[in-house]
């Protein structure tokens, strides 16, 4: 039981936002399990558009502690792939090496 609604005569917005809150707990707790971020960051993610360019840049600045301008050479290199960009900053090593050790890991950059 969630309780009285907080607006009179509705139905169902406090069951809702309980629903809600459940859902993305669970959701993210699956991004977790399945290695789809590192630290508090999402970094499984394609920069198909110019805003989530930015902020793939931004995740790999975060991640890695680099500048701006590092981050994007590091995603050009990686191909636009977020992960292989922080794994090749964190371990000092190529797209293809930071790659293979990735693969080798499960996909999961905190077990690098």
């Amino acid at each position: 039981d969630t309780g009285p609604e907080v607006v009179m005569g509705s139905t169902r917005l406090k069951a809702g936002t309980a629903e809600k809150m459940v859902l993305n707990m669970l959701s993210t707790g699956s991004m977790v399990g399945l290695g789809k971020t590192y630290r508090n960051l999402m970094v499984d993610m394609r920069p198909t558009n110019r805003k989530l360019r930015n902020r793939a840049i931004q995740i790999v600045s975060l991640a890695t502690g680099v500048g701006r301008e590092q981050a994007k050479q590091l995603l050009i290199h990686a191909q636009g792939r977020v992960k292989v960009a922080v794994a090749m900053q964190v371990l000092g090593t190529s797209a293809r090496e930071a790659t293979k050790r990735l693969q080798e890991c499960g996909g999961v950059l905190s077990r690098l």
